[in-house]
């Protein structure tokens, strides 16, 4: 969104010094929109955008790191490579706040190429909890008392 190199270096470094860290951890490609400030910040380069990915995933390995807006703009191969990068989970449905996002086709299509399998969306745990389950929203499979 027009931040520096060193910008997104110093988020990652305090997201990841939280504690606990973030479940979810977004990463947006910036959608220039025309008749904001913005609209006329330069597109970030996607090896900059992956290698943000690729950070994120190494600094929190639990995180959900999660491909967010600006997909539109992204060819599938760049995304697949986000995927391998440590991209865990995507944002779908049509819209994220102001921009257009992929349809849901183009996102399961991207996902059966590359192997993977969408997991059920994310439901109340309290049942989980109640039974010394994960404690965790969507679970990672720790047997963690419940809060």
């Amino acid at each position: 969104m027009g931040e520096s190199e060193e910008d997104r270096i110093s988020l990652l470094h305090t997201l990841c010094n939280l504690n606990p860290q973030p479940e979810s951890v977004p990463i947006n490609m910036l959608v220039p929109v025309k008749g904001t400030p913005l609209e006329n910040v330069p597109p970030l380069d996607i090896f900059e955008w992956i290698r943000a990915i690729a950070v994120a995933r190494i600094l929190m390995p639990k995180s959900m790191v999660r491909l967010s807006a600006g997909r539109l703009e992204i060819s599938k191969e760049a995304q697949a490579l986000a995927f391998f990068a440590g991209a865990n989970a995507i944002f779908t449905g049509e819209k994220l706040l102001t921009t257009s996002n992929p349809e849901k086709d183009f996102d399961y299509a991207l996902l059966d190429a590359l192997g993977m399998k969408p997991r059920a969306p994310f439901k109340d745990d309290s049942a989980e909890r109640k039974s010394g389950g994960c404690c965790k929203p969507g679970g990672c499979g720790c047997q963690k008392e419940a809060a």
